[in-house]
């Protein structure tokens, strides 16, 4: 069945149908607190709102009452309230909320539904609210969390199913992972290939002697790199950076870890403190996205990493992935760090080292190109203001896999 896109306006007064317009007619607005409108994707909702009055309708949850009854229903639900979002939004009857969901950037998180409501198909219209809104952004895939005994409501709406582990499921909306993969077809080789995914912030000679350790033992050597815009340098920078100290290894191809690999969609609790409770679950998710999606389609043997003995997320993260990827034909090898001032070398220290404004102890932590981008204009642009040099301080703690 086709889908398109329809904007329909309602009568306040009355709750009617007041006119539908085509996408091309439609108001470049958000959606506000009970504000008299509605998107929706699929045909036989349209028809059904055209032949007489919706019974439901999506609005944004600002008020004050408004967030004490999402956060109500969802505790009922057995979720967690999370800030921060883009979006909040619901469905209210008899002036009591029946239905939420919530969207941070690509990610539909918070979705609930009263017990008694779960026959009306009001998570449909929820989630449908969100990816109207994610769209106007100009987003063009979105993800969803659940439980696998819900992931067919998803699908239902045109989500596919992703990866699903124990309690939990991920679902994306469009073909953002075949259009990622598609991208990168001209770099496949036929031989078995290695993988290092790392987050590199900054690129640091521990960084450098992993990579070419690794690079020695296979014929090509994948480096993802995370492109998660929630460390201290950009992504930008990071990329860079890494090209810069990886330049002498012609077997080496640098990626992007899109959205697929310790992210805030797959993992976000690489981005929180140690102790989150759903972290074994989502890097459960994580690997076995890794393992059954990207690992085949770049014909991956074997993903190096570097031993652990400061982070205790990335020590869980390591031992999930020994038990996790073997299983699909993909090897762990855990390599010794580099260290420096008998200590292992790391990113944490570089930005200790930045946050106190110390340039002088980089020489012994990073590439010589890594250093000279760090003391160049453009890289104590984005260290020295007083707002990063605290942003640096908590990135200290960052819980993300040899950072």
């Amino acid at each position: 069945m086709a889908r398109q896109l329809f904007f329909l306006r309602l009568s306040p007064s009355r709750g009617q149908v007041a006119s539908v317009a085509p996408p091309g007619n439609r108001p470049a607005c958000r959606l506000a607190p009970r504000l008299p409108a509605l998107f929706y994707w699929q045909t036989p909702i349209l028809k059904a709102a055209i032949d007489g009055t919706l019974k439901a309708m999506v609005t944004s949850l600002i008020s004050n009452d408004e967030l004490c009854q999402a956060r109500a229903l969802i505790a009922a639900s057995g979720l967690s309230f999370e800030p921060p979002y883009d979006d909040l939004v619901g469905i209210f009857q008899a002036g009591r909320l029946v239905a939420v969901g919530a969207r941070s950037g690509r990610v539909l998180k918070m979705l609930a539904v009263a017990p008694v409501r779960q026959r009306e198909k009001l998570l449909q219209q929820v989630v449908t609210a969100l990816l109207d809104l994610g769209l106007q952004e100009e987003l063009e895939s979105f993800f969803a969390f659940t439980t696998p005994d819900q992931a067919a409501s998803f699908e239902a709406l045109d989500f596919s199913l992703l990866v699903a582990s124990g309690k939990c499921a991920l679902l994306e909306y469009g073909d953002g992972l075949r259009r990622y993969l598609a991208r990168h077809q001209s770099l496949l080789t036929p031989e078995a290939s290695g993988a290092i995914v790392a987050n590199c912030n900054p690129f640091t000679l521990g960084h450098r002697y992993l990579v070419e350790q690794a690079a020695s033992l296979v014929q090509r050597l994948y480096l993802f790199v995370v492109r998660e815009e929630l460390s201290l340098f950009p992504f930008e920078y990071r990329f860079r950076m890494v090209r810069e100290g990886t330049c002498h290894l012609p077997n080496v191809v640098l990626l992007d870890t899109s959205c697929y690999a310790v992210s805030a969609v797959t993992f976000p609790t690489y981005f929180l403190k140690d102790g989150d409770p759903a972290g074994t679950q989502q890097m459960e998710l994580d690997l076995l996205l890794f393992a059954s999606r990207i690992a085949p389609f770049f014909r991956i043997r074997t993903r190096f990493i570097g031993n652990e003995p400061l982070s205790r997320t990335t020590a869980l993260y390591h031992a999930a992935m020994h038990a996790i990827l073997p299983p699909f034909g993909v090897a762990v090898h855990e390599l010794d760090r580099a260290g420096a001032l008998e200590a292992a070398i790391s990113a944490s220290r570089v930005r200790e080292h930045l946050a106190r404004g110390d340039a002088d102890g980089l020489a012994a932590l990073v590439p010589e190109s890594t250093r000279q981008f760090l003391l160049s204009r453009e890289g104590r642009r984005i260290w020295e203001t007083r707002e990063v040099k605290a942003r640096a301080h908590r990135s200290i703690h960052q819980q993300l896999p040899f950072t």
